[in-house]
């Protein structure tokens, strides 16, 4: 199941679209921003039905 969310940048402050795809479960990986091209650490939470429970984003380098 994909979902799309909308993420904040943790380096440059702006807003854009990404897809996640719920049906591999919880996990963590790396998106380059799509204005600052800055890799991003992602950590997604997804529920027992298989719906995005949190997305929460980190400098890559933190």
């Amino acid at each position: 199941m994909i979902e799309w969310t909308t993420v904040t940048c943790p380096y440059c402050g702006e807003n854009f679209d990404t897809s996640v795809d719920c049906s591999a479960g919880d996990q963590q990986y790396i998106e380059d921003c799509q204005v600052c091209c800055r890799p991003i650490a992602m950590q997604i939470e997804v529920d027992f039905d298989g719906g995005l429970l949190s997305l929460s984003v980190r400098r890559e380098d933190e």
